[in-house]
């Protein structure tokens, strides 16, 4: 009974993920009526399922792979395609067929290597050879030109994530650029559980202009050479690039998008937070910061103030000129930092300013608390 119960089980189980795919199977028994007789007209893949690596007989040979590699990295796009004109499945079939269990079709179509495509006009046996690219735009236009079916779809948002290739990977790399670089293949599902992450992390640091979040599709024909080139044998790899060098250091943290953003602030010195805000320390200057506590010190602002300003002379951050202004108005008005800290947390909590604008907004604000928690040791002394 318990084995009953296990083969019905799992039968239940194949059927429910036959029936989850937008690709219809076709074995003998259906191909004649769906594809050739029904008067509509079907996009047919004749491919052989990638299966586990195995011995030959003689032990000392080299270990074969009977699955293709083609059609895997096809079965993903295909069963996009199929998704895309699933509203129009009465005027259009896109099936396939398993041509190593079925044989006797894939003669029966002159059908040689893996994956093939036909197109089949749902009125004869002579099916179109389809050569297009194997990519999901040329399918679809394929199917649109033949069929005159337009695809429904919202544009989607452009991504923030650098696609690169065999030529834009060597005109980034060991630029002035801080770049994480995820390798990754179309049918890698750990690569697809980390691509929102990527996009996420991409989007946190879309206003640091000195940072690039990108990724390589290891497989593509135009960046495969990359993926070689870097060494790369599993998926997703990642590798970061440090600014002005092309030797890479493997990322081996957390795929979290916190995770992420930790290397890489402190790898490049920024101060991003999820959601790609800024943190406390955005906009402070260590050197700056130092002369700040001596405020706490007993020495007079005077002399302070002049010491900044000479220490800010050599410093090519944005943010050490406002450490000067900042000084300068304490000297004409004690209540300054007080005031102007009140005036720019009233801004934030107003919302509604340009992210450029929020993130210096934030930086001024984090310096000013400084002075502020300098101000409030003084006095407690």
């Amino acid at each position: 009974m318990a084995r009953w119960s296990y083969v019905f089980l799992s039968a239940i189980a194949v059927m429910g993920a036959n029936a989850a795919s937008s690709v219809l199977d076709l074995i003998p028994d259906n191909f004649d009526k769906v594809v050739l007789k029904s008067g509509k007209p079907a996009l047919v893949e004749f491919f052989a399922p990638c299966t586990p690596l195995r011995y030959k007989k003689n032990r000392h040979e080299r270990l074969t792979d009977s699955g293709c590699g083609h059609c895997k990295n096809l079965a993903p796009v295909y069963e996009e395609l199929a998704e895309k004109f699933a509203f129009a499945k009465d005027q259009i079939t896109i099936g396939k067929v398993d041509a190593d269990e079925h044989k006797d079709l894939g003669r029966r179509f002159g059908v040689q290597g893996f994956p093939t495509l036909k197109w089949f006009d749902g009125k004869s046996d002579t099916p179109e050879p389809y050569d297009g690219g194997r990519d999901l735009d040329s399918l679809s236009s394929f199917i649109s030109e033949k069929t005159s079916i337009k695809v429904r779809t919202k544009k989607a948002a452009p991504s923030a994530v650098e696609l690169l290739n065999d030529q834009t990977f060597k005109q980034n790399i060991g630029q002035d650029k801080d770049i994480l670089v995820a390798f990754t293949a179309p049918w890698c599902g750990h690569c697809k559980s980390l691509a929102p992450v990527w996009e996420t992390v991409a989007k946190d640091f879309t206003a640091e202009p000195r940072v690039l979040i990108a990724k390589v599709d290891a497989e593509a024909e135009n960046s495969k050479s990359t993926a070689e080139a870097q060494g790369v044998k599993s998926y997703p790899t990642i590798k970061y690039f440090p600014r002005g060098s092309t030797t890479p250091e493997p990322y081996e943290g957390g795929r979290s998008e916190q995770a992420v953003l930790d290397f890489m602030n402190q790898k490049a010195g920024t101060h991003r937070t999820v959601g790609g805000g800024l943190d406390t320390n955005a906009g402070i200057i260590a050197s700056l910061d130092m002369i700040v506590q001596k405020l706490t010190a007993g020495g007079s602002l005077a002399a302070i103030s002049q010491e900044a300003s000479s220490a800010a002379l050599g410093l090519k951050d944005r943010y050490a000129e406002y450490y000067v202004k900042v000084f300068e108005k304490l000297g004409k008005s004690e209540g300054y930092v007080e005031k102007e800290l009140g005036r720019l947390e009233g801004l934030i909590k107003k919302g509604g300013l340009a992210p450029e604008k929020l993130d210096d907004v934030v930086s001024r604000s984090n310096i000013l608390r400084t002075f502020t928690a300098k101000a409030k040791s003084k006095e407690e002394l």
